[in-house]
C-alpha cells in the first residue's frame, strides 16, 4: 500500500510513524496541501490522506482518480472541503475520523471561552512587561450564565457537560435532536432563534454544509445578546466573517474566540510572522482587543494525534482488504 500524505508536520508524521509500525504501510508526507494544482503528485499512490484546508473539488479528485488513486483518507471528521458526488462518480472512496477526542476539543473550547470572559491574554502580555495593573480586567462570572451549544454531536455534548459543572444554563440545538441525553440532562432543545436570543455564550460545534453555512450571519447576530460571546471550534464558514467584523465594530456583541476561519487555508498552519497578511479582514479581527484567534490548534493534543493516526490507518486496511468499515462516506 502506497499512500500520499498531505499538508503534513512533523506532529502528524511522529503520529503516524509510530501507528504505522503495526501497519507497514508506504507513506510519503508532503507538506503542501492537495488541490486541483498539486494533485499530478498522486501519481502512482494507492491513496492520499488529507486534512481540513486540502482542497478535493471536482477537478483534483478527476485527476486523483486518472492517477490510480483509490481512496481519500480524511484524518478529521469534517469532509466539507471534499466533493462527494465526484469521489463517487469516480469510483474513489472517502473515509474520516468521525471522533477522534471529542474532550480535546470540548476543553480548548471551553479554554477559549475562560480566556476571552477574564481576558486572561490581556493580562499575560501587561505582565511580561511588568504592567501589573488591574484596570480594564474585570470579567464576569460563567456560572448562572446561559450557554447555547449549537451541534450536539460527540463534541457539542461534551462542551454542554463541562459548561454544566460551571453552573450555567445550557441550551442546545440540533437538527437530530437527541431526547433521551437531553432530559438526562436537563438540557432544553430550543430553535436557533430562541437560542441566538437568549445565549450569554454561543458555542458552534455543527458540521459545516449547505444548510449551516454563515449560521451566525447579519440577521442571527441582531437577534443575539450585545454582550454576548461566539465560540467556534468547529469551522470557519460557520460564521460570516464580514458580519461578525461589522458586530465587534459597532459594539453589537461582546467578543469572539475563534479556533478557526472562513479563508484559514492560506494562512493557517503557517509562519506569516515575517510576512505581510494581505486579507483584510484576518488584520481587522486581530485588532479587536475581545476576538481571540488561533490557529486551528483545538485538536492537537498527544492523545487525539495517536488516536487520529490509528484510525486512519485502521480504515485504510479495512478498505483495502475489504473489510467493514464503521467510518466510510463514499462507497
Amino acid at each position: 500500500m502506497k499512500i500520499a500524505f498531505y499538508d503534513t508536520h512533523k506532529y502528524d508524521r511522529d503520529s503516524f510513524d509510530l501507528v504505522n509500525q503495526e501497519y507497514n504501510f508506504q507513506i510519503e508526507y508532503f507538506d503542501f496541501k492537495l488541490t486541483a494544482r498539486s494533485a499530478m503528485t498522486a501519481k502512482g499512490y494507492d491513496a492520499v490522506c488529507i486534512f481540513v484546508n486540502d482542497v478535493l473539488d471536482k477537478e483534483c479528485i478527476k485527476i486523483l482518480a486518472n492517477c490510480g488513486v483509490k481512496l481519500i483518507v480524511l484524518r478529521c471528521s469534517g469532509f466539507n472541503n471534499v466533493d462527494l458526488d465526484a469521489a463517487a462518480n469516480h469510483f474513489v472512496k472517502v473515509v474520516r475520523v468521525p471522533a477522534y477526542s471529542p474532550e480535546t476539543i470540548a476543553e480548548y473550547t471551553v479554554g477559549l471561552l475562560l480566556a476571552i470572559t477574564r481576558k486572561i491574554p490581556q493580562s499575560y502580555v501587561r505582565t511580561k512587561s511588568g504592567n501589573f495593573t488591574l484596570e480594564g480586567l474585570c470579567g464576569r462570572n460563567l456560572k448562572g450564565l446561559t450557554a447555547g451549544i449549537v451541534g450536539t454531536g460527540k463534541i457539542g455534548r461534551q462542551v454542554a457537560h463541562i459548561l454544566s459543572g460551571f453552573g450555567m444554563n445550557i441550551l442546545v440545538s440540533d437538527k437530530f435532536p437527541d431526547i433521551y441525553w437531553s432530559n438526562h440532562n436537563n438540557f432544553e432543545y430550543v430553535s436557533s432563534d430562541y437560542l441566538f436570543s437568549n445565549s450569554d455564550v454561543i458555542s458552534l460545534h455543527c458540521p459545516l454544509n449547505s444548510e449551516t453555512k454563515y449560521i451566525i450571519n447579519e440577521k442571527s447576530i441582531s437577534q443575539m445578546k450585545k454582550d454576548v460571546v461566539i465560540i467556534n471550534t468547529g469551522r470557519g464558514g460557520l460564521i460570516e466573517t464580514k458580519a461578525l467584523v461589522y458586530a465587534l465594530k459597532n459594539h453589537l456583541i461582546g467578543g469572539a474566540a475563534l479556533d478557526v476561519y472562513e479563508e484559514e487555508n492560506r494562512y493557517f498552519f503557517s509562519d506569516w510572522s515575517e510576512s505581510v497578511i494581505d486579507d483584510d479582514t484576518l488584520i481587522r479581527l486581530l485588532t479587536f482587543p475581545n476576538v481571540i484567534i488561533t490557529s486551528h490548534q483545538a485538536f492537537l493534543t498527544n492523545e487525539a494525534l495517536f488516536q487520529i493516526a490509528k484510525t486512519s490507518l485502521e480504515n485504510i486496511s479495512k478498505i483495502f482488504k475489504n473489510e467493514v468499515c464503521q467510518n466510510i462516506v463514499v462507497l
